[in-house]
């Protein structure tokens, strides 16, 4: 059996990386982020929040607390409409899609060596156990 030094690992990762940015999710979210960046709409929508964010932090140091209310409810009001827009909701979605899919890369990567540990010493798969386990278990117990 090969074994790998960790540069060599981390070069394929790399490798992984560059096919991973290469997808249609990552794609459709590059596109998506370009779309919200150019639309005025967007851009005034987030400074205004920025804004009022601000004004809160302000208000909230200085304990204005009606204030902060006001301020704190249209920064929502701002945040949905914000949401509704079909633009703001695409990328949104293109965000978790390619979150999606590293996710699912991860955990198969996580799966995979889990059970090349339990193969290679001889363990059971099925059961989660490595081999000294299965062989260290007392027959007809529920260990």
């Amino acid at each position: 059996m090969a074994t790998y030094t960790k540069q060599q690992i981390i070069e394929k990762a790399r490798e992984v990386a560059r096919m991973i940015a290469e997808t249609d999710e990552v794609d459709f979210f590059k596109r998506a982020e370009a779309q919200i960046n150019e639309n005025q709409k967007v851009r005034e929508m987030i400074a205004s929040i920025k804004s009022l964010q601000k004004q809160a932090v302000n208000f909230q140091h200085y304990g204005k607390t009606e204030a902060l209310k006001m301020v704190e409810a249209k920064i929502e009001k701002l945040e949905e409409e914000l949401d509704e827009l079909p633009i703001v909701r695409e990328f949104k979605q293109s965000q978790v899609d390619v979150n999606d899919l590293l996710q699912i890369v991860a955990s198969s990567i996580s799966n995979t060596v889990t059970d090349e540990i339990i193969i290679s010493t001889g363990g059971d798969v099925l059961r989660g156990e490595t081999g000294s386990q299965v062989r260290n278990s007392v027959p007809g117990s529920c260990n």
